[in-house]
This record gives C-alpha cells, structure tokens and sequence, in this order.
C-alpha cells in the first residue's frame, strides 16, 4: 500500500533543503504487529525490528516474507549493528543491553550502574570504533519496578566500561549519532525536545545544549541522513536541518516510534509504527555509524 504526500509539505521541504521529494511515496512493507520499534539495517541486506509486546524480534527482506529472528527476545525495543555485524540489543523486561555475535552467542554489556539495575533500556548507537551510547528511561510500569532514581544516557567504550553520561529530567529515548560520530544527538520525550552533545575521539561528551525545542508531538527514535539532517519520529516523521530548523513534517498513516535508513544505496527510510512497517524512498543516504 502507497500514500501520496501532501504538495504543499512537499514544497515547504524542497525549498527548505533543495531536494526534490515530489515522486515520494510511503509504502507499506509489513504489518499485523502490536507496537513496532527498533529497526536496524545489517549490511547482509535485511531490516531487523523489534514487535515488542510480542516479545520478539522480527526480519524483513525485500521479496521475502517477514520471518522471527529472536523470539523470547526479553522485550527487545533499540536495535544496532556493528562493523562486525554483531546486534546489540536494549532488552526492557530483562533491563540490560546485549550484544549477539554472528554464530548467535549473546554476551550481557550492562545490566547495572552501581550495584542498581537499569531501569529499562530503549535505544542505541553504536560508533565506527566500538563506542556505545543508549538511553535508559522508564515507561509504564516500568516505572514501578525502578531501582534507580534518575533515567539516564550511558556509554560503553570498546573495552566495555560503562560511564554515566546524562541525567536528564524527562525521559531520554531515541539516540543517533552525527555523520562522522563527532556530535550525539539525544531526544527526549517529556521535554519534547533533541539535545545534543560534542563527542571526542575517546568518547567523551561536552557541550550539552538544547538543538532542537518544542517538537510537535513525542519525541521517540531519530536518525540522521549522509548531510546530517535529523529525522524524528513524532507528530508523523520531521526532518531538521543540522542546525535545527523545521524543514519538512511528513504525516504518516500510524504514529510512528522510529526510523532507519537501508537497502544497499541507504536511500529507503524504514519507518516502525505502531501495527506496521513502512518504507520511504528518498534521493539522500542516510548516515550509518558502523
């Protein structure tokens, strides 16, 4: 199923970004899900998404039927490959983020923070040299089974040390990184907004600012394209300029929760949204970090 955009958004965001978008079409790629989430490009040339209620973790290539990946996935939502191919994996049941190699051995990356346990891991990043970022807030009753009294953005460096990043007030949730892994970009769903952070070569934040305030609608996952534009699941899916300009709201037909870029120009938006997955194809690659 396809659905023609909107003229008049269409000419706001070619103006805005001198793209022309007035061939795109959004697809539906597949469906009958509970809540989808986490989608995750493999350079093997398939879409991995999370169906979290289902509690499993689900596989979709073009001209194949969506098969299980993982079930019993242990509530699976952020999904990222490595340069290895390796899956990491935000596990909000178990509440700790895993990493899968490619003969299916799981290892266990963080699960605590000084001696507490998460409260419930939801999205992730992973840079070209093995850094690791992810959010961990609490939604529902997760919030109940906290141990922790603050949400929190963390990092694992290469050699798996894990280090407390930010503290934010409103829950942290989609996390992506700039195209060349120098800024961090973090979105936040009480605040409604995307702050973001300079990274080093090491790691290490500074600079945290506001780039991005009063998005329209929650805040959920974010990408960014090969220009470093940001896209964000929200009020239907926006594109911000690097510097934080609206350039373009596109409505889709159910809320989204994230986005990811693939196929083997890295030019289709994979869209997760609640019962479905979606496809966009854009004439921009996306940015991917590993």
């Amino acid at each position: 199923m396809k659905f023609r955009i909107a003229a008049g958004v269409l000419a706001a965001f070619c103006a805005g970004s001198a793209q022309d978008f007035s061939a795109a079409r959004i697809e539906k790629v597949a469906s009958g899900y509970r809540f989808t989430e986490g989608p995750a490009w493999s350079r093997q040339g398939y879409l991995l998404f999370s169906d979290v209620p289902n509690d499993r973790i689900l596989k979709f290539a073009a001209g194949e039927k969506t098969v299980p990946y993982r079930e019993d996935s242990h509530g699976a939502n952020g999904n990222a490959f490595d340069a290895e191919g390796r899956l990491y994996t935000c596990e909000s049941r178990t509440r700790r983020v895993t990493r899968t190699d490619r003969r299916g051995r799981t290892e266990v990356l963080a699960e605590k923070w000084e001696g507490k346990r998460l409260n419930a891991p939801n999205d992730i990043v992973v840079r070209r040299d093995g850094n690791v970022w992810f959010t961990d807030p609490a939604f529902g009753d997760q919030a109940d089974r906290r141990e922790l009294d603050f949400y929190g953005v963390y990092r694992i460096g290469p050699r798996g040390d894990l280090k407390l990043v930010a503290k934010p007030q409103g829950r942290p949730n989609g996390i992506t990184l700039s195209p060349n892994g120098r800024i961090l970009y973090v979105a936040n769903s009480d605040e409604r907004n995307i702050r973001a952070y300079d990274v080093d070569r090491n790691g290490e934040t500074a600079n945290e600012r506001v780039l991005i305030p009063a998005i329209p609608g929650v805040p959920d996952g974010i990408r960014t394209d090969e220009k470093g534009n940001l896209y964000v699941a929200a009020r239907g899916l926006l594109f911000y300029s690097p510097e934080g300009k609206l350039l373009w709201e596109f409505p889709t037909p159910e809320t989204p929760s994230n986005c990811q870029f693939g196929d083997a120009d890295l030019q289709s938006l994979y869209i997760t949204a609640r019962t479905a997955v979606y496809r966009i194809r854009l004439n921009v690659k996306g940015a991917l970090q590993y």
